[in-house]
């Protein structure tokens, strides 16, 4: 994870092990760095593809497609002979990907409602959580007993299991919407026109920007600056995720005594005021990073899932299409923020504080002036 060599981010893909399987020294660093870019960008240009197809026709026959398409191309991932070859089953392993993540929302959407989709959504925000959490560790000892093409084995066995899960699962969505293929796109058009839902899918996408911009920035402040090893730097990193974790937990047991609309701005004040911390310079440079970083996360996951459900609870009609946005603006945002902590900055603890007390003031501002949402519908 040290500056200047290629990581596969939280997938576990062994990218320190180009030369096990690989040509080695014939594969230029930045040729090496496009697997994960390619994997990433064309993960997220499905999103929006997905989205539409599963309100066309029904959220199975997508997403089965989807992770048919995931396990085949983490074979190949597999048995890729050089990068060219890595690159190309990687891009069609992210468009594959991309299936389970527009339709487990909606899914959700459609099979509860209330109270009881909103436990849903914070179950999912927990398994969700311990993925990064988990990742590098069962990789790491996958590479050690092991080589990094077993590390998509696996990713490969565990599509399979899902897609016998999808198999036995009932179709959701109950009334398909019987627009010819070509006008799919309309979906997007009626989408906009929702205002509450545009606004508040923006609002809680900003508000994730410094959590993306620590994923980007933790080894070289972890590692580069303040010298500690690969080894050390995973488990700061766990630490982080297990913030993750505890927070949907917390708000579980908080949300049977205060009302939504109150905890959410409770996460919003929690997220400045870390931020604050890494921002002024005045505890060691481990402290201001690890604590207030710990303090950050938990309460944007604190805030996260019930966020999700309330962008979910805007829209009646097309949620296939709703669902894969707020995802794709999520990741998006994500993306410009690691883009932007990654330049030169001479010191990127103070900036990744800036940042989030940026994103955050932004968050309760908007919070504030936006137009008074739908709130939780009950069956």
């Amino acid at each position: 994870m040290r500056r200047g060599r290629p990581v596969l981010v939280n997938d576990g893909a062994a990218a320190d092990h180009p030369g096990q399987g690989l040509p080695p020294g014939q594969a230029p660093l930045a040729t090496v760095n496009l697997t994960p870019v390619c994997f990433f960008a064309t993960y997220c240009g499905f999103l929006l593809v997905y989205g539409p197809l599963s309100d066309r026709y029904g959220r199975r026959p997508p997403l089965l497609a989807g992770i048919g398409l995931f396990v085949a191309a983490s074979l190949f991932c597999a048995m890729a002979g050089g990068v060219e070859t890595m690159i190309i089953a990687r891009i069609a392993q992210g468009a594959g990907a991309a299936s389970a993540s527009a339709s487990a929302l909606a899914i959700s959407k459609d099979m509860f409602t209330g109270q009881v989709r909103q436990r849903i959504f914070i179950q999912l925000g927990i398994i969700t959580a311990a993925a990064p959490m988990l990742a590098p560790v069962v990789g790491g000892w996958v590479i050690s007993l092991t080589s990094w093409r077993f590390i998509f084995v696996i990713q490969a066995l565990l599509g399979s299991v899902a897609f016998f899960g999808v198999v036995r699962l009932k179709e959701t969505l109950h009334t398909i919407v019987a627009e010819p293929l070509s006008r799919v796109a309309s979906n997007y058009a009626r989408l906009f026109r929702n205002r509450r839902y545009i606004l508040l899918a923006l609002t809680f996408a900003v508000m994730g920007m410094p959590f993306f911009a620590f994923i980007a920035a933790s080894p070289d402040i972890y590692i580069t600056r303040l010298g500690y090893g690969e080894r050390q730097y995973g488990y700061f990193f766990a630490l982080n995720s297990a913030a993750f974790m505890v927070a949907p937990m917390a708000f579980s047991r908080a949300i049977r005594k205060r009302p939504l609309m109150r905890l959410l701005p409770f996460g919003f004040l929690g997220m400045a005021c870390s931020a604050l911390v890494m921002a002024v310079p005045l505890l060691p440079d481990t402290w201001r990073i690890t604590l207030p970083m710990w303090f950050f996360t938990f309460s944007f996951s604190f805030t996260r899932p019930p966020g999700n459900n309330l962008i979910l609870e805007q829209v009646e009609t097309d949620v296939g299409t709703a669902a894969s946005f707020m995802v794709f603006i999520f990741f998006i945002t994500g993306a410009c923020s690691m883009w932007a902590i990654s330049l030169d900055w001479a010191d990127k603890i103070t900036t990744l504080g800036w940042l989030g007390v940026g994103s955050s003031v932004f968050t309760i501002c908007a919070w504030y002036l936006l137009p008074r949402p739908v709130t939780l519908r009950q069956p």
